[in-house]
């Protein structure tokens, strides 16, 4: 049985462990495999329980779960002058089965509920298989791009921006 719900604090090493194996999976060829291979679970765990438990920050997060747990999560809230897609990721061996459309699905509608008529999403350049799925989900490219560096500046991400109305 499939069931999306809010995550907690709980769901934490979950979501962290999620967060790691699709990074190094779906990023393999596109980031520098030392770093792929230097994530690690507990850094993002923790950094994820601080986000679910600390109300003043702004959005939601969500799992999705199977027969096997935790298999994904999306993060999702306000953006400057929208609604915005800030992450969403299932382990790899679960992906092509649904479970991320009923993630997004679900995101898609609580943003709408929330008031925003229109919503963003930010998209590594280079993914091609992220760009599909999104483009699938009526996401388009809006031409808007933006570089940002991470680990200590020793990593570039050169990121699309897609963009939707909302229902």
């Amino acid at each position: 049985m499939t069931a999306i719900r809010a995550a907690t604090v709980a769901d934490a090493p979950a979501i962290g462990e999620v967060h790691v194996a699709s990074w190094q999976a779906a990023y393999r060829g596109l980031l520098p495999d030392a770093f792929l291979a230097g994530l690690s679970v507990e850094p993002r765990a923790a950094s994820w329980a601080r986000r679910i438990g600390d109300p003043a920050i702004p959005g939601q997060v969500l799992v999705v779960e199977d027969a096997g747990g935790i298999a994904g999560f999306a993060a999702y809230g306000p953006g400057q002058d929208e609604g915005q897609l800030y992450a969403l990721y299932l382990l790899p061996d679960r992906w092509g089965r649904g479970l991320g459309r009923l993630l997004h699905d679900q995101v898609v509608l609580d943003l709408a509920a929330a008031g925003h008529r229109r919503a963003v999403l930010w998209v590594l350049a280079t993914n091609e298989r992220a760009k599909a799925f999104y483009g699938r989900q009526g996401w388009v490219d809006d031409a808007a791009t933006q570089t940002e560096t991470i680990d200590d500046g020793r990593v570039t991400l050169e990121e699309m921006r897609f963009r939707r109305s909302l229902p």
